[in-house]
């Protein structure tokens, strides 16, 4: 019977000390598989029917994840255009509420309309600070920055209380964190960071009615009947979340698909377990050489005020952490081990 442990160690071979995942994640070796199959594909010119089917299958894992039908869930590049999507639906003078400081690919859209009131509270002050008139709350579920984790069940209710949409971006929790799209207007996650896929996708959660969005970027893969709808206007929109998907990037798809199989596989419950249990590790020996990393409980990002500098050097030893900020943030997943975080803790002591 395979481990937790067993199918890490046989999907991840890292050469050096990887804690960076909250930039970008390892990709697993049926990852590099699939992706190696999906270019065999076209270079062979075989058709490319297996490809359009993995963004199918690709859809319906991070469905299974984020707790709602495959027929909510859009496909995109990028969190910045599903973003884009929503803020262009929003009426002019419409009220945004974010957090501070939150990743630029989750407010900038809003902010580049030039006619909507985008206001910026403390992270902790998000669900008080919704208020009459408030449009829609976008935040981050777990900030990029230092991994604080927002208080979404809170946002949740006082958003109800005063008739806002949320929008909440899953791109630092998805993988590690359970989602629960469902309770939220519309969500969103990337696939390049905890959910371990290639660059060029994510996925946006809408609601059963599909909200209020317009497919603006629709094309013949946004159509109820594609192939039928390579000509001309589209006769008829997708009746699901995909009438605003993007044309895909095939062969992201298929690793996009082969990662979210590992994650399913490994269980959610089982990686945040593992991931929280080095993030601990490491805030207890940060405190014992004298350092305290910025508050961010239950998180699997931690950053340390005042270290960010030593990242290059960190970087040439063969430990990868980021500098975010001026703050170093090591991001702990399911390949890493305790020795990892020892050897971080070594090298800063």
């Amino acid at each position: 019977m395979e481990t937790f442990e067993s199918l890490v160690r046989a999907e991840f071979r890292p050469e050096n000390t990887y804690l960076n995942t909250a930039t970008s994640g390892l990709l697993p070796a049926r990852t590099l598989a699939a992706l190696q199959e999906a270019t065999a594909i076209r270079a062979a010119g075989r058709p490319l029917d297996p490809l359009f089917e993995d963004v199918e299958r690709a859809r319906a894992a991070f469905a299974r994840l984020a707790g709602v039908p495959a027929s909510r869930v859009a496909a995109g590049p990028s969190v910045a255009a599903q973003t884009g999507l929503i803020a262009a639906s929003l009426p002019a003078g419409a009220e945004i509420l974010t957090a501070e400081d939150d990743f630029t690919s989750v407010v900038n859209p809003f902010h580049v309309r030039g006619d909507l009131k985008v206001r910026a509270v403390p992270l902790e002050r998000l669900a008080e600070s919704v208020r009459p008139g408030t449009a829609l709350v976008a935040v981050s579920a777990a900030q990029s920055a230092d991994g604080r984790i927002a208080d979404l069940p809170a946002l949740r209710e006082a958003a109800r209380a005063h008739g806002a949409r949320t929008y909440v971006d899953f791109s630092q929790a998805a993988g590690w964190l359970p989602i629960d799209a469902d309770g939220y207007d519309y969500t969103v996650a990337t696939t390049f960071k905890w959910l371990l896929g290639p660059h060029g996708a994510a996925f946006l959660v809408v609601p059963e009615d599909l909200g209020e969005l317009t497919p603006l970027l629709a094309g013949w893969v946004a159509a109820e009947h594609p192939w039928d709808s390579c000509y001309g206007p589209v006769a008829e929109l997708a009746r699901s979340a995909r009438r605003f998907d993007v044309s895909p990037g095939l062969f992201t798809y298929s690793g996009v698909h082969s990662s979210l199989t590992l994650i399913e596989e490994l269980g959610v419950a089982a990686v945040h377990a593992h991931d929280l249990a080095l993030a601990d590790r490491f805030t207890r020996g940060l405190a014992r050489l004298g350092h305290e990393p910025l508050p961010a409980p239950g998180s699997a990002i931690v950053s340390v005020p005042g270290l960010g500098s030593k990242q290059a050097e960190l970087s040439r030893a063969g430990i990868q952490v980021s500098d975010r900020a001026g703050n170093l943030r090591a991001s702990f997943h399911l390949y890493n081990t305790a020795a990892d975080v020892d050897r971080l803790l070594d090298a800063l002591d």
